[in-house]
């Protein structure tokens, strides 16, 4: 019988890591070495996957609305500027809490992208996941919702796309008519998504006179939801003292009542009267942030009763996120 001859495997171009694709943990890796990606380069992916970036969006203009819009606003759009300016044929990017059918992007007809906030992500950095739907949000042909996926590792974060200098204004909005610029014209199923989204949502509003406080109206009561950028044990401990001495509310038959812990900052909450209105609260919470100031500033020891009004405040605190 004929020897058979040796077989030459070729060499496989070499990948540098940032250039090695994302595939299944069970397929073989992508940079040629023979072993599955799980054991591969994908162990780097697992990591990024499972390591949770508390603040996702520290560092971008409007941190503090960020987190509202994530975690507290039904109906909310923000434009975004990109630091390289926007590619041909995108003529805006806009930021929005929800989209139909909970698509994460959707690159419309007339080539404008919408960047969904209030998805689920796989990675624990919400900023990664982002930034890897708006790019290929970017790419994609108009008219074509942009579907979720693992980031790879090492990508770009909404950091390193979004102008630092640019400002973040969130719109907020009574219902999700923003989806559909030609509602008459909607296919079904966005018709039936619109028509559940608009019937779920609360009414909501955005204070004018300070930052990232967003008053909304339930069936028993409305509530003042006030996201803030301050350390949370510093927070806690000023909360405490206004709280102690009977400052801590924001006018008659209103109630701080504890707060939330969402992205890395924390957000009191207050109990309104059903009929206090954002605008009735616009006064008292410009006067709250002025007292809020000066309790910040306090630097000496919590007195007992300060100690047990923090107590109650962090036994009514809830981790959002």
């Amino acid at each position: 019988m004929a020897k058979k001859r040796p077989q030459t495997k070729a060499e496989r171009p070499q990948l540098s890591d940032a250039e090695v694709p994302v595939v299944g943990a069970r397929e073989p890796c992508p940079c040629g070495s023979g072993r599955r990606y799980k054991a591969c380069h994908g162990r780097a992916a697992a990591h990024a996957v499972t390591e949770l970036v508390q603040r996702p969006f520290e560092g971008l203009p409007g941190e503090c609305d960020w987190v509202a819009l994530r975690e507290l606003v039904p109906a909310a759009t923000a434009e975004l500027t990109l630091k390289d300016g926007l590619p041909e044929g995108v003529p805006s990017v806009t930021l929005a809490t929800v989209l139909p059918m909970a698509w994460p992007a959707l690159r419309r007809d007339d080539g404008s992208v919408l960047l969904g906030l209030q998805n689920d992500t796989a990675s624990g950095d919400l900023s990664r996941d982002l930034a890897d739907i708006l790019q290929r949000a970017l790419r994609t042909d108009p008219g074509t919702p942009v579907q979720g996926r693992r980031a790879p590792a090492g990508g770009p974060r909404l950091q390193d796309l979004l102008d630092p200098e640019a400002p973040f204004e969130p719109v907020v909005h009574s219902g999700f008519e923003f989806w559909v610029p030609d509602a008459e014209n909607a296919t079904p199923e966005v018709t039936a998504s619109l028509e559940r989204a608009n019937a779920a949502a609360i009414p909501t509003a955005k204070l004018t006179g300070v930052d990232a406080a967003y008053w909304c109206r339930t069936p028993e009561k409305n509530h003042l939801r006030w996201v803030m950028p301050h350390p949370e044990e510093q927070l806690l401990d000023a909360l405490a003292r206004l709280h102690a001495a009977g400052r801590s509310g924001l006018g008659e038959g209103t109630r701080l009542v504890g707060s939330f812990r969402a992205h890395g900052l924390t957000v009191p909450v207050w109990d309104l009267p059903s009929g206090v209105t954002a605008e009735d609260v616009e006064k008292p919470a410009a006067e709250f942030a002025e007292r809020l100031a000066a309790a910040l500033a306090a630097g000496e020891p919590l007195t007992a009763d300060e100690r047990r009004a923090r107590g109650g405040l962090t036994n009514r605190q809830v981790t959002l996120s």
